[in-house]
């Protein structure tokens, strides 16, 4: 019992020393996330595809769905895009490719003063600024640990309403509406933070924990940090997100959900994503 008392109380202390360190000076720091999404296939097509199409399709999406992500970072603000890496030779070449990227998160800019939530975001060749305020957040902690790293880090759980209706949505509905897929839907993320690094910010929209989130268990997606980078010598400028049309979130979802049923519509009647007709 003794010995689990000692152990707290170095990790306070620790934690001590780099809330203290880190409000003598300004600082900036760099979190590096491997973000992965399964894909439920089962019901991806409807009843007229293939298993051996539909595992086509779930491979090209598990390459396309396995990212790294930065987080760029600073006492109140914060940067987060992905990281660049070559495509597969002709693997953008073709509809479901198109399709793919169009889905895939601009940079977001984070301002924790001003809860303020800027993205970029191509969609379909149209350039938009998304612009609103940081979604709020209830997260409950129940004192679990677990290193992560160098970094002790504590357990968080919130509920997040998200919109349902996304590129793994290719099904053939009902003729009961009822049982159609929801507009929205509730999900549990499980977040790990580290008091060490005492920024409220973390990978994606999440952030509000009194130390960096460095572990993200959303649905079927799982966000976990790989490298950590306090004062880089070379200092980045987190420059604030301004280029395209300004539409809110629920705009934006509502121009997504339209873009998707089109999609379907599309897909209903050539055969899939992948283009090319039914086979």
């Amino acid at each position: 019992m003794k010995r689990h008392y000692t152990r707290i109380s170095l990790i306070f202390f620790t934690i001590f020393l780099s809330v203290m360190a880190y409000a003598q000076k300004e600082f900036q720091g760099k979190a590096y996330y491997e973000s992965r999404t399964t894909v439920d296939m089962s019901n991806f097509g409807g009843g007229d595809m293939s298993e051996e199409r539909r595992k086509q399709i779930a491979d090209r999406m598990k390459s396309m769905l396995e990212k790294t992500y930065v987080l760029t970072f600073n006492q109140s603000e914060s940067m987060y895009k992905e990281e660049e890496k070559l495509d597969a030779p002709g693997g953008g070449n073709n509809r479901f490719g198109a399709m793919m990227s169009s889905f895939t998160a601009g940079p977001q800019y984070k301002d924790i003063k001003g809860k303020r939530l800027l993205q970029e975001q191509e969609f379909f060749g149209k350039q938009f600024l998304i612009k609103d305020s940081l979604p709020k957040l209830n997260w409950k902690m129940d004192g679990e640990s677990k290193q992560i790293g160098q970094y002790m880090c504590f357990k968080a759980t919130t509920t997040k309403t998200v919109d349902a209706v996304d590129f793994t949505s290719f099904r053939r509905p009902s003729n009961n509406t009822e049982t159609d897929t929801p507009a929205t839907k509730e999900i549990e993320v499980v977040a790990w933070y580290t008091m060490q690094i005492p920024v409220n910010l973390g990978p994606d929209e999440y952030w509000g924990l009194p130390g960096l989130i460095l572990e993200i268990n959303a649905d079927r997606t799982t966000i976990l940090c790989s490298k950590i980078v306090i004062n880089p010598e070379v200092k980045e400028v987190i420059k604030i997100p301004s280029k395209g049309k300004e539409v809110t979130k629920a705009e934006y979802a509502d121009i997504v959900k339209k873009k998707t049923e089109e999609m379907r519509q599309n897909f209903r009647s050539g055969g899939g994503p992948g283009g090319g007709g039914r086979r």
